[in-house]
């Protein structure tokens, strides 16, 4: 607490002032959070000052929200007062309050102000904000990329070729923010980071055994694949039911667990069809995913060393999968010469007449997602942008085709062959990148 209060004063965040008379005076508290090392661990535990920002009202004490970071350092444009933190009472000046002057965790508007406070310094920096993605930067010298910068929260992720450019980033930054700097990237936001020399591996192996020991499945018998071949699940059949905040739960955990395993988003998908209308059966096949994660505990992504960085997709469908109502699942993968770093599986929401029909509009899916960076967000139609020779169409013959694996429930071998075409290995290969 003492640790939080001195960031506080140095940061210059507020300055105490006489309780004003016709303006709402909000309350703060204290709240407590140990962060998790690497290995499950937990690291020191830090006390953090929070504004009851649920008292807050809309037009009166803020105008605006905004989600994709949160943190201090931002300024605001409002008037709040806060009281004095319980445990540091100023001793003589007992019914002043603090003015902020900077945002603290918990105002509606803190997000909002800190993004606007970063976003101006990194463009400042000469650096350039995505276009499709807000909370990434790039600065370049012509053509060449010096800097990427993503931020999330109150971390920010950098990289560079160059260290001498990378160190006076981050000198500037600890300057002006009042950050540290933590090294090489070893472990976020859930995911483990092995760096060498030859390329970089993903995994979230700690993740995944926290998952299996929140539902009791740390001692289960583990399977070959996430879903048995011919698989096909039903809001209609099975009607014993299950607790449906434990399965949303589940689903959940799979889904932040699909980041870095593409290997078993087809079967999570299917299972996230069923959030409000679960069931055993629909237990029993998420279950049957815990098994596969129990035996693929430590594998991931590899991201080889690759020089020949050329964009290659595939998608395919499965024509009219889903019992319900007939529907297609539309898959796709893309690569860029080394394991993929996108993908989906996605029931279409149309009812395709034929197969041509499902296959066209997964392909025109998996074109629009690979058009992106090029045109802008245009929805530009699939034989426009060939015939502007913007993409190639191949045929792939069944194969070799990837994006199998996102569309339907496969046997052993077949799933293995795929999984490993993806890029997905075992953590303890990583030294074969």
């Amino acid at each position: 607490m003492d640790d939080e209060i001195a960031m506080i004063e140095k940061n210059k965040t507020w300055e105490l002032v006489p309780r004003p008379i016709n303006r709402k005076v909000i309350g703060v508290k204290w709240v407590y959070r140990a962060k998790q090392n690497a290995d499950g661990s937990l690291n020191k535990l830090k006390a953090r000052l929070v504004v009851k920002g649920f008292s807050q009202k809309y037009g009166l004490d803020y105008m605006e929200t905004f989600a994709p970071s949160a943190f201090l350092n931002g300024f605001l444009e409002e008037e709040i007062y806060i009281d004095q933190p319980q445990g540091f009472v100023v001793s003589g000046k007992e019914q002043m309050v603090y003015k902020l002057k900077k945002a603290l965790y918990g105002l509606k508007q803190a997000p909002r102000a800190w993004y606007t406070r970063i976003d101006s310094y990194l463009l400042s920096l000469g650096f350039e904000r995505s276009i499709s993605e807000p909370t990434l930067y790039v600065k370049k010298k012509q053509a060449e990329t010096q800097l990427i910068v993503s931020l999330y929260v109150d971390d920010l992720l950098v990289t560079g070729g160059d260290r001498s450019i990378l160190a006076d980033f981050k000198a500037k930054m600890k300057d002006t923010f009042e950050m540290s700097d933590l090294g090489q990237m070893i472990y976020f936001l859930g995911m483990e980071v092995q760096q060498t020399h030859n390329g970089i591996f993903l995994g979230q192996k700690t993740f995944a055994a926290k998952i299996l020991r929140k539902f009791s499945m740390e001692n289960c018998k583990p399977t070959n694949t996430p879903m048995a071949v011919g698989a096909k699940l039903s809001s209609q059949e099975g009607y014993e039911h299950i607790s449906e905040a434990d399965y949303r739960s589940l689903v959940g955990c799979l889904l932040y667990l699909t980041a870095t395993r593409p290997d078993i988003m087809y079967s999570v998908s299917v299972l996230s069809r069923f959030m409000y209308c679960c069931n055993k059966l629909h237990l029993q096949a998420a279950k049957r995913v815990l098994r596969y994660i129990k035996g693929t505990l430590s594998y991931g992504l590899k991201f080889s060393r690759n020089e020949d960085l050329k964009l290659i997709g595939y998608t395919d469908s499965d024509w009219a999968g889903s019992k319900d109502d007939m529907k297609s699942t539309s898959g796709y993968a893309f690569t860029l010469g080394s394991a993929m770093f996108c993908w989906s599986s996605k029931k279409q929401s149309i009812v395709a007449q034929s197969t041509a029909e499902a296959e066209y509009v997964a392909a025109a899916g998996a074109i629009n997602q690979a058009i992106w960076p090029i045109s802008k967000g245009s929805n530009r139609d699939l034989l426009e942008m060939e015939q502007a020779r913007e993409i190639k169409l191949i045929h792939c013959n069944s194969e070799d085709q990837v994006a199998d694996i996102f569309t339907k429930a496969l046997c052993t071998s077949r799933f293995i062959k795929l999984r490993k075409e993806l890029g997905v290995s075992s953590m303890e290969a990583k030294e074969e990148c």
